[in-house]
């Protein structure tokens, strides 16, 4: 006869490779809950007074460990092929519910340093149920216990049954009761050990998990241990997310500080411009400015390299172009040949391409010269068409940069899209494919689409690179600046 099943705890979900050992079965309509690992399940099936013996007992335990490292290493395996800090937070969620048991949980984000990203994710609940859960008072809350600093269980914080503590407080009561959970785990995500009193070091918390239970249940000793060492093992890589997280905020913020806060509203064109940057931050750039005569000058860009060194180049040459425009904007051919010796003579080992235009609005006529960059596409109802400019190289490649410009006009309600290499190389295929690829996009917007030039540059983008590639991860930039005229 078999020895009575243990207390009921929460189960390891299926979704975690079983152990590649074999036990013995579990009592008809047992829970795999009540047998979390070989050992447990040996001796719990084991007939009472019956001699085990010791080789077979370690086995056991070994086969046991050999499980437990396993689903370990498997749920690992899957954190560390996340690279955003949103995957990352979602993956540990997944996973460690998959290792207590639970259905639903939240990670709150909460960077002790204080320097955010500041964020609650949910799994399997709706942002208006987290809504519910943060009207709660903090301190009612074993999350939130957890963010405040105070002393914190080596193995996290469970609460069996909520509903039935005496001192819960009301608002918990009625928000756990509108959700449907009855019992909670939390464990603190921290990139330091909880020290002899269990307390996480402030300056290496990053935030705390919590997963919620429908009915009373918790952890046992083997889940809670597993759990405990997973969620070690992914604060470190969430460390190292967030960390790329805030350089990308950082890469995106200084060069949108570099850029035109706002385009210029100047009679006779319509402008509007996307502008997409990798995590480092890349030298790509755009400028549209009033000049003498009702003209407007036009520039796209895109200095080599990445980082701060690259973004902080891009600003010192977007500045210097419009200090040249203003004197001898008329002439595009003039304001990049300034532009080649001051980079050549200022920065020598770096190099960049450019265009710039000379725009007459009330004319529908542009100017422009282009060093080693790619021609502006034309699209109107009758005609898209790429802009024959001259073949030229890239600004501090020779020891004088010069070539000839080129002038064309366009028809009322045409529109002119300057674009940076990017947005090609980023499509992943050969050039005359990624070519290929813009045009049909351009002669694919829609008739209701052409009179608003950020509704042509939002389509281009979107057409080109599908899929959420347009604001993937890419070392490489991208700049569209559209210029329809009236």
């Amino acid at each position: 006869m078999n020895a009575p099943h243990p207390a009921k705890v929460a189960g390891i979900d299926s979704t975690v490779p079983s152990p590649a050992h074999t036990v013995a079965p579990a009592a008809p309509g047992a829970s795999p809950a009540t047998a979390p690992n070989a050992t447990d399940a040996a001796e719990a099936t084991a007939a009472p007074g019956a001699p085990c013996a010791p080789g077979a007992l370690l086995q056991d335990r070994l086969a046991g460990w050999v499980s437990d490292l396993t689903t370990l290493h498997e749920l690992t395996e899957r954190l560390v092929r996340t690279d955003s800090l949103s995957e990352g937070l979602q993956e540990v969620l997944r996973a460690g519910a998959a290792l207590v048991g639970a259905r639903r949980g939240l990670v709150v984000l909460e960077p002790a340093d204080g320097l955010g990203p500041h964020t609650t994710v949910g799994l399997g609940l709706a942002r208006a149920d987290l809504g519910h859960i943060e009207t709660v008072p903090r301190s009612a809350l074993s999350y939130g216990r957890i963010l405040d600093g105070l002393p914190v269980g080596a193995d996290g914080i469970a609460e069996p049954d909520l509903l039935a503590e005496k001192n819960l407080d009301p608002r918990h009561r009625e928000v756990a009761a509108r959700l449907g959970y009855t019992a909670s785990y939390a464990l603190p995500l921290s990139t330091e050990d909880t020290g002899t009193t269990g307390a996480t070091g402030a300056a290496g918390r990053l935030g705390a998990a919590v997963w919620l239970y429908d009915e009373p249940a918790e952890p046992g000793e083997r889940q809670r241990h597993l759990a405990g060492r997973y969620a070690r093992y992914a604060a470190q890589h969430l460390a190292r997310l967030l960390e790329v997280e805030r350089t990308r905020a950082r890469m995106a913020t200084m060069a949108e500080e570099l850029l035109p806060s706002r385009l210029p509203r100047v009679p006779g064109v319509q402008l509007a411009a996307r502008h997409r940057t990798g995590p480092r931050g890349g030298g790509d750039w755009y400028d549209a400015l009033p000049l003498p005569d009702a003209a407007l000058g036009l520039a796209v860009g895109s200095v080599t390299g990445s980082g701060p060194s690259a973004v902080a180049a891009m600003g010192r040459l977007r500045a210097s172009l419009r200090a040249y425009a203003v004197m001898e904007g008329e002439d595009p051919v003039a304001v990049l040949s300034d532009l080649e010796l001051l980079l050549r003579l200022t920065e020598p080992a770096r190099s960049a391409t450019a265009l710039f235009g000379y725009c007459e609005p009330a004319l529908r006529r542009i100017t422009l010269a282009g060093a080693g960059h790619s021609p502006p596409l034309l699209i109107g109802e009758r005609r898209t068409e790429f802009v024959e400019t001259s073949v030229s190289a890239p600004l501090g490649m020779l020891a004088c940069w010069e070539a000839p410009s080129v002038e064309f006009q366009a028809e009322p309600g045409e529109t002119v899209l300057l674009y940076t290499d990017g947005l090609l190389h980023r499509t992943g295929a050969p050039a005359d494919r990624a070519f290929a690829r813009l045009k049909s996009a351009a002669a694919g917007i829609p008739r209701a689409e052409r009179h608003d030039p950020a509704a042509v540059a939002e389509h281009v983008l979107r057409t080109v690179l599908p899929d959420g590639k347009a604001d993937a991860d890419s070392e490489e930039d991208v700049v569209l600046l559209a210029v329809r005229f009236e």
